[in-house]
């Protein structure tokens, strides 16, 4: 298939489409390069696809020098203009956004930046994949769209209302926004919840980078909630996986027996889905760092602090549906990524 896989500078989706040129499939990756975090991490990411830095201009498509089935833009998703260009161009057979504002924290200080990408842009993603016969929207949620929900494990046939981040409440808005198009025009989509996605090429400000570059510092930690948290980790692996058995899969179809008396949030009577992708084991967050002193041979130096605001507690993803819906289910033990995440990290920056 020809498939267009947004944010492809992005930790996901420079793993997606790795995997999806290994499958041959024809892919065209999309990514503004913004500095939310350190941008030679995005350009090496890219240099790994055959993209060189110097040869990236806004708008112009380039051939990747080691995959000749991969070609890659710098675009924003705003640019309505020069995406449906874009779509126009290249007609697409299904479409991956992963390209977001990503971040709880950046939200409370930066909200327009949330808008702007999650919700504008996504808009441009809806229009275009209508308008150029798209057969399937494969696009990014996130798991701190369950909120206040306490229900655990998580499940995606349990309401999720009440988010505490604008970042959160932007992904759910996502869905919402799917399920129209797939209910007014017959878009198919899917909606992937990822859970506290880490390995290798990760990203800077989330915890295992941080912790890691801390530790082999000897510098201090600091540990929210006091350490009474638990997170679903998901290995980059496992995630990569789920995507690409519902991005290569049939289309979702419609559910007949969905019924407005008991409706169901993960399936419609239109062409929509969504499903976790997590692990399905919660971690403790002392222990995940234990994990990491394992790994890296140091002791960390820890600064307990209270809770953030955004944050919660605990995250547990059910992960049946996604299991019925593709055969697979996340299988990588967080002691086995770490160890994979801290061999990458100490290539790179030790």
């Amino acid at each position: 298939m020809k498939i267009l896989v947004t944010g492809t500078a992005g930790f996901i989706g420079f793993h997606l489409t790795n995997r999806l040129i290994s499958e041959n499939h024809e892919v065209v990756g999309l990514d503004i390069i913004n500095d939310y975090y350190d941008v030679n991490l995005k350009y090496a990411r890219l240099r790994q696809t055959g993209v060189e830095r110097e040869e990236i201009e806004y708008n112009n498509l380039i051939t990747s020098k080691l995959f000749p089935s991969y070609r890659f833009v710098k675009l924003k998703l705003e640019d309505r203009d020069n995406l449906t260009r874009l779509f126009e161009h290249e007609q697409f057979d299904c479409v991956c956004n992963l390209a977001a504002q990503a971040g709880v924290r950046y939200s409370l200080t930066n909200p327009y930046a949330y808008i702007d990408s999650n919700i504008y842009g996504f808009i441009n993603i809806l229009e275009a994949c209508r308008h150029h016969a798209v057969r399937h929207l494969v696009y990014a949620s996130s798991s701190s769209v369950y909120g206040l929900n306490e229900k655990i494990p998580f499940s995606e046939k349990d309401n999720v209302d009440h988010p505490i981040s604008l970042y959160a409440a932007t992904k759910k808005s996502n869905e919402l926004m799917a399920h129209t198009y797939s209910y007014l025009f017959g878009l198919p989509t899917t909606g992937l919840r990822f859970f506290t996605v880490y390995g290798p090429w990760g990203r800077p400000d989330m915890a295992l980078f941080i912790f890691t570059k801390a530790i082999l510092e000897g510098k201090p930690i600091q540990v929210f909630n006091n350490g009474a948290m638990e997170r679903d980790f998901t290995y980059i692996d496992d995630i990569v996986e789920g995507i690409f058995r519902i991005l290569t899969g049939d289309p979702p179809g419609r559910n007949e027996l969905w019924s407005g008396l008991e409706p169901d949030p993960s399936t419609s009577p239109a062409p929509y889905r969504v499903y976790n992708i997590g692990h399905n084991h919660p971690v403790k967050l002392t222990d995940f760092i234990h994990a990491i002193e394992e790994a890296t041979g140091k002791k960390a130096v820890v600064e307990y602090m209270p809770m953030q605001a955004g944050d919660v507690k605990k995250t547990w993803a059910e992960v049946e549906l996604l299991k019925a819906a593709c055969g697979y289910k996340p299988i990588n033990p967080v002691d086995y990524g770490i160890k994979q995440f801290i061999k990458w990290y100490r290539e790179i920056y030790c």
